[in-house]
């Protein structure tokens, strides 16, 4: 369940590019309320989009093809990502980067939410994945704990 929440939260926030980031109004230049995409406003936003495509990708393959159907080493990987993303979409919304360069006010629009929410999911869904017993059988024996079987 949780690499099909993560999956959602990648999905939210790849549609999140594409919606207006910020509201620009630069009074002094004579730009009156400009909307941008988070695809005009940083290379970043869609980056972060096209990596978490990325790992889904790789997430719904390990789920084929690992024990237990999960790659423990990508679902962290992926909720890294995640956490990653969420901090991005946050400081657009604290504070977007850029304001001083503008000298004009921005405000945060719909795709700063939604992909707030897209990183957010996509961060809980990968930790909620990596929680979930990877691939070590419990009567497997290991030679590392004295040759008993693992717990």
């Amino acid at each position: 369940m949780g690499a099909y929440v993560a999956m959602a939260g990648i999905a939210l926030f790849t549609i999140a590019v594409f919606l207006d980031w910020l509201s620009v109004d630069v009074p002094a230049a004579g730009v009156d309320d400009r909307s941008i995409t988070g695809y005009e406003a940083d290379s970043l936003i869609p980056f972060v989009a096209y990596l978490g495509l990325g790992l889904a990708a790789a997430l719904l393959y390990a789920m084929t093809r690992a024990h237990r159907r999960q790659h423990r080493g990508l679902t962290l990987t992926s909720m890294a990502a995640g956490i990653a993303a969420t901090l991005l979409a946050l400081s657009y919304l604290i504070d977007a980067p850029g304001v001083s360069e503008t000298g004009g006010d921005l405000s945060p629009q719909l795709g700063v939410y939604l992909a707030l929410l897209g990183g957010l999911l996509w961060a809980a869904g990968s930790g909620l994945f990596a929680k979930e017993t990877e691939g070590d059988d419990a009567d497997r024996v290991d030679a590392h704990h004295g040759g008993t079987a693992r717990a």
